[in-house]
C-alpha cells in the first residue's frame, strides 16, 4: 500500500472510532423497555440474589490452605456453581484437572474447572466471562468482627469472605443470565463461562487447560470479560485496562547450617543477617525510587495526553488515606499516586526467613537467612532483563564487602504486565452500560497488582480482555471483614445485563 494511503486510512480510522465514542455514527441504544423490564426484575429478586451469595460465601473454599476438608468444599463449591449453570440451560463439563503434587509430597486433586456454554447462534457475538470460587483464608480470631462463613448485613455492607473476591461478581454475572430467562428473553450474545477454584493458590494447571481448549472451547469467542479487581473509589464504577506484573526473589546468605552464639562468635564473623540487610537496603530509597540500575530503562517516557488522564479520574486522596489507614503517603498529588502504583515499577521487601523473629530476646547468630522481596513491572519491562539487573546489581554489592559467606539469588515467580487497547469493541460496550447504569462515564483505571489470567487469555486465546471491577475501593479483598456493598453488587448485576445488550448492538 502507497505509505501516504495507509496514512490516511489511519486517520481516517482514528475519526470514525472518536466520533462512535461521541455516540455518533453509532449503533441504538438498546431498547429501552427491555431494559426497563430487566432492571426492574433485578430490582424485585434482590433479596433472593443476596440470598444465593449467603449460600455461596457460607462454603469454605479455601484454595490456599492444602487440607482435605478445605478441598472437599471446593469440590462442593464447583458442583453447586455447575448446578446452578445447568438449571439456566447451560451446557456444563467439569473438566477434571487431576492432582497436585505439594513440596512435603502430599498429593490432593485439583478443584474441577467449569466450561459452560449459553447458546450458538452465529450471528451474535460471544462472550465468555472468567471468575474464580476458591477464597483466602479466614478466622473470626483474625479480627473479623463477625463469622467470616457467614454473610452479614449491616448497614448495606455484605461481610463475607469471598464476597467481593470474587463470589459476588461471578453471582452478578449469573444473576443477569437468569434475569433474561426468567422474563423469557433471548440472551442478546452467546456466553461461555470458565470459572476455576484455585486462583488464589496460582491458577494450578489452569493455563494448560486454556492451551488445550483454544482451539476448541475458546475458538468461537470474540470477547473476554474478568471481573476480579475493585473501583478506586467508593462510588464511581471503573473498566481496567492495565495490571502490573511481578517478579518475585530470593537472595540468600548463608555461612552454616547452624546459628550462631553472639557472645561465642560475634565479632570474628561475617554475620549472614548484617550481609542480608546490607543488600535489602541496597535496594530502593526512602523515596521508593529503584536502585537497580536500568531498571527504568524500558519505562516508557510520562506524556501530556496521559497525565491528562489521571487528572480526569475520581480519586479522594483524604478518603483514599484515611480507608488506607496510612498517615502519609510518599506522593501528595492524585497524580503523582496514581502513577507510581499504574505506571512505575516499584520495589517491596517483604521478609527475611531464618531470622529470629519471635518475642523476647535470643542472642542468635543466624547461620543462614534468605530476603524475600519483588519488582512490580509495568508494560514493556521483560521479565528475564529484571531477573538479570536484579542479580547483577545485588552480586556487584555483595562482592564489595569482601564477605566470605555464600550468596544466591532466584526468581522464585515472573508474571508479566498487561495492558489492552481501550477502543476495542468491549470497552466502548462497557463503558455504555456503565452510563446507562450509573449515570456516569467510568474512570479508565489500571490495576498496580498483578492478574496473570488477563496475559494469559491475551496471549493463548489472542482475543480482547477487559476487567470490570463491581467492588469498591473500600471492600477489602484478601483482609479481615471483606465486604461488597449490596448496591454494587444488585446495581453491577444490572450493569452485566446492560453489557449484553451494549455488545449485540456494537458487535
Amino acid at each position: 500500500m502507497d505509505p501516504k494511503l495507509g496514512r490516511m486510512a489511519a486517520s481516517l480510522l482514528a475519526v470514525l472510532l472518536l466520533l462512535l465514542e461521541c455516540g455518533m455514527f453509532s449503533s441504538p441504544s438498546p431498547p429501552p423497555a427491555l431494559l426497563e423490564k430487566v432492571f426492574q426484575y433485578i430490582d424485585l429478586h434482590q433479596d433472593e440474589f443476596v440470598q444465593t451469595l449467603k449460600e455461596w460465601v457460607a462454603i469454605e473454599s479455601d484454595s490456599v490452605q492444602p487440607v482435605p476438608r478445605f478441598r472437599q468444599e471446593l469440590f462442593r463449591m464447583m458442583a453447586m456453581a455447575a448446578d446452578m449453570l445447568q438449571r439456566l440451560g447451560a451446557r456444563v463439563a467439569l473438566v477434571d484437572m487431576g492432582p497436585q503434587q505439594l513440596p512435603d509430597g502430599q498429593t490432593l486433586p485439583i478443584p474441577p474447572v467449569i466450561l459452560a456454554e449459553l447458546g450458538s447462534d452465529p450471528t451474535k457475538g460471544t462472550v465468555c466471562f472468567y471468575g474464580h470460587l476458591d477464597v483466602q483464608p479466614a478466622d473470626r480470631g483474625d479480627g473479623w468482627l463477625t463469622d467470616p462463613y457467614v454473610l452479614t448485613e449491616v448497614d448495606g455492607k455484605l461481610y463475607g469472605r469471598g464476597a467481593t473476591d470474587n463470589k459476588g461478581p461471578v453471582l452478578a454475572w449469573i444473576n443477569a443470565v437468569s434475569a433474561f430467562r426468567a422474563l423469557k428473553q433471548d440472551l442478546p450474545v452467546n456466553i461461555k463461562f470458565i470459572i476455576e477454584g484455585m486462583e488464589e493458590a496460582g491458577s494450578v494447571a489452569l493455563e494448560e487447560l486454556v492451551e488445550k481448549e483454544k482451539d476448541r472451547f475458546f475458538s468461537g469467542v470474540d470477547y473476554i470479560v474478568i471481573s476480579d479487581n475493585l473501583w478506586i473509589s467508593q462510588r464511581k464504577p471503573a473498566i481496567t485496562y492495565g495490571t502490573r506484573g511481578n517478579s518475585y526473589f530470593m537472595v540468600e546468605v548463608k555461612c552454616r547450617d547452624q546459628d550462631f552464639h553472639s557472645g561465642t562468635f560475634g565479632g570474628i564473623l561475617h554475620e549472614p543477617m548484617a550481609d542480608l540487610v546490607a543488600l535489602l537496603g541496597s535496594l530502593v530509597d526512602s523515596s521508593g525510587h529503584i536502585l537497580v540500575p536500568g531498571i527504568y530503562d524500558e519505562v516508557v517516557p510520562l506524556t501530556e495526553e496521559e497525565i491528562n488522564t489521571y487528572k480526569a479520574i475520581h480519586l479522594d486522596l483524604e478518603e483514599y488515606r484515611n480507608s488506607s489507614r496510612v498517615e502519609k503517603f510518599l506522593f501528595d498529588t492524585k497524580e503523582e499516586i496514581l502513577m507510581h502504583l499504574w505506571r512505575y515499577p516499584s520495589l517491596s521487601i517483604h521478609g527475611i526467613e531464618g531470622a529470629f523473629d519471635e518475642p523476647g530476646a535470643k542472642t542468635v547468630i543466624p547461620g543462614r537467612v534468605i530476603g524475600k522481596f519483588s519488582v512490580r513491572l509495568v508494560p514493556h519491562m521483560n521479565v528475564s532483563v529484571v531477573e538479570k539487573q536484579v542479580t547483577r546489581h545485588l552480586e556487584d554489592v555483595f562482592s564489595k564487602r569482601n564477605s566470605s559467606n555464600k550468596m544466591v539469588v532466584s526468581m522464585a515467580l515472573g508474571l508479566h504486565p498487561w495492558i489492552a487497547n481501550i477502543n476495542d469493541t468491549q470497552y466502548l460496550a462497557a463503558k455504555r452500560a456503565i452510563r446507562t447504569v450509573f449515570g456516569t462515564e467510568p474512570d479508565m483505571i489500571r490495576d498496580g497488582s498483578t492478574i496473570p489470567i488477563a496475559k494469559m487469555f491475551q496471549e493463548i486465546v489472542h482475543k480482547s480482555v477487559v476487567l470490570i471491577p463491581l467492588g469498591a475501593v473500600d471492600d477489602g479483598e484478601h483482609s479481615q471483614n471483606e465486604k461488597i456493598n449490596r448496591w454494587n453488587y444488585i446495581e453491577g448485576t444490572k450493569l452485566f445485563a446492560a453489557f449484553f445488550l451494549e455488545m449485540a448492538q456494537l458487535h
